[in-house]
């Protein structure tokens, strides 16, 4: 693997689980020392990840981990929700085998599981597998490579949640219909189903985050 790939993996890695928080800035060289590798690299891995909006890099500045307000959040929901609608779309004109059904039907299973132990933690991280089998399998290998952009932007405000979270009973529920429209190649019941789903998880989430930001915050984190 090429150290630049290397550097933006450990990065980014380092960034979503939240071992390099918003708000802190870095020099390129602090970086390379921090990595254990060449600046060049790492300058190529930085300009990636600033791309893909998880930091700021300012010449002469160093690089700043960038934070995400609710308005932000918002708008990344609206755009990772509507690409996720069109997905379960693609997926139900396209059909599924008997062995991408019983996989799905697998996800939701260890899901309601989950749900009866109480154990958000995780299911949060079966509901990701759930929803990225849906993109996976849908054949737009765009609409995949987009959506993983915006699923890194909205990750850390997820993991900040699941403590908060109520039971996901309703969103178990939800995936059944959804994946029953699917089945049936009815793809304007999919994506109406998957919108609903969207819509309510997401005020959910952001509800969450103002509680968890308060009343004068504007931030989801400590900046």
């Amino acid at each position: 693997m090429p150290a630049r790939e290397r550097a933006y993996r450990e990065l980014k890695f380092r960034i979503l689980e939240g071992r390099l928080p918003p708000g802190t800035t870095l020099l390129e060289t602090e970086v390379a020392a921090l990595l254990s590798m060449s600046r060049t690299p790492i300058r190529e891995a930085l300009i990636k990840l600033d791309e893909e909006g998880l930091v700021r890099v300012r010449p002469r500045h160093g690089v700043t981990v960038r934070s995400q307000s609710l308005d932000d959040l918002a708008e990344i929901y609206e755009v990772f929700s509507a690409l996720e609608v069109v997905a379960a779309r693609l997926l139900a004109r396209r059909g599924l085998s008997e062995a991408e059904i019983d996989r799905l039907r697998g996800l939701m299973a260890q899901m309601e599981r989950a749900t009866k132990r109480d154990d958000i933690a995780q299911w949060s991280q079966l509901d990701d597998n759930f929803h990225s089998e849906i993109v996976a399998l849908c054949g737009n290998s765009r609409l995949q490579t987009t959506l993983r952009q915006y699923w890194d932007q909205q990750y850390r405000a997820r993991m900040a949640i699941v403590p908060l979270r109520p039971r996901p009973s309703q969103s178990d529920e939800e995936h059944r219909a959804i994946v029953a429209a699917i089945a049936a190649r009815d793809s304007e019941e999919a994506g109406r189903l998957h919108q609903l789903h969207r819509d309510r998880t997401d005020q959910q989430a952001l509800a969450l985050l103002r509680l968890q930001a308060g009343p004068a915050a504007q931030d989801v984190t400590d900046e």
